[in-house]
C-alpha cells in the first residue's frame, strides 16, 4: 500500500489500540463517532437483527442515531420494512446502503423507511453484517451526508468496525482465554492484518496459496469467524495474534 493508502491503514490500527483500553460501551461510541467520522460517518448503530417475535430496541448494543428517528423507527417497527436489515440477513460481505434494492411501488414501506432516513441526515450509508457460526444475526450500519467510500478506504473501515464491533461484544460478554490457533494460523492472520492476500502470504511464508486459505478457514472455525476479516479481529480483540 501506497500513499494515502498506508494512512488509512495506520488510522484502522490506531482505532483498534484505542479501542483496547476502553471499558465500557459508551466509551467505544465516542470512539467510533471521533475515528468514523474522519470518513464521514455521521450515525451509526450496532444491533441484533430480530426474529418475527422480537423488538429491535431490545437487541441495540450501541448506538448514535438521532434521537427522533431512533423513536420513529422503533414506534413503526421499520426493521420489518428496512431493505438494509433484509439485505444484512442475506449476505456475509460489508455493503453500501445503495447496493439494497427495493421496489418502491410494490414496497412503499421500505421506500418510507430510505425517504424519511434522509430526512435526518442518512442520505448514504454502509453496513457490516455479522453471521454467527449458531445462528446469531447482527450488523453495525453507518450513515452521513456524504461518505468517503473507495476502494483504498472500505478495506479500513470494514477491519475497524469489525473490530469495533467485537470490542462491545467483549466488554458485554466474557472474553475468550485460551488460544486455539497454530503458529501457521496466526502468522497467516497476522499477514491478513497487514493487508496481504493468500498468494502474497503463500509467497511470503514459502508455501502454496491453496495452504493460506487452508489456514485462514481453520481459523475462521476455531474462532466462530465468518470470514478473514472478522477472524482478524477476533484474533487481535482477543490477544491471539499482535500487530
Amino acid at each position: 500500500m501506497t500513499g494515502r493508502s498506508i494512512d488509512y491503514a495506520k488510522e484502522a490500527f490506531a482505532f483498534i489500540e484505542g479501542l483496547d483500553l476502553l471499558t465500557a460501551p459508551e466509551s467505544v461510541v465516542d470512539a467510533m463517532e471521533a475515528s468514523f467520522s474522519r470518513f464521514g460517518f455521521e450515525n451509526f448503530i450496532v444491533t441484533g437483527l430480530p426474529h418475527p417475535d422480537q423488538r429491535i430496541e431490545r437487541l441495540v448494543l450501541l448506538k448514535k442515531w438521532p434521537v427522533e428517528w431512533y423513536r420513529l423507527y422503533t414506534a413503526r417497527s421499520y426493521d420489518r420494512h428496512d431493505p438494509v436489515i433484509r439485505l444484512c440477513r442475506q449476505t456475509v460481505q460489508p455493503f453500501e446502503w445503495s447496493e439494497a434494492a427495493y421496489d418502491p411501488v410494490s414496497e412503499p414501506l421500505a421506500a418510507q423507511v430510505m425517504n424519511q432516513a434522509r430526512e435526518f441526515g442518512m442520505q448514504e450509508g454502509y453496513c457490516l453484517p455479522i453471521h454467527g457460526l449458531n445462528g446469531y444475526e447482527a450488523c453495525l450500519s453507518m450513515s452521513g451526508r456524504r461518505l468517503d467510500l473507495n476502494p483504498q478506504t472500505k478495506p479500513a473501515i470494514h477491519l475497524m468496525a469489525m473490530y469495533a464491533f467485537e470490542r462491545v461484544r467483549q466488554i458485554l460478554a466474557p472474553p475468550l482465554h485460551a488460544n486455539p490457533l497454530t503458529a501457521r494460523e496466526r502468522e497467516t492472520l497476522r499477514w491478513a492484518a497487514a493487508g496481504k492476500s493468500a498468494l502474497d502470504t503463500g509467497t511470503i511464508m514459502g508455501v502454496t496459496e491453496r495452504t493460506v486459505t487452508a489456514h485462514i478457514a481453520s481459523a475462521c472455525q476455531k474462532l466462530g469467524a465468518v470470514n478473514k476479516t472478522h477472524a482478524v479481529a477476533r484474533a487481535l480483540q482477543h490477544r491471539f495474534i499482535q500487530l
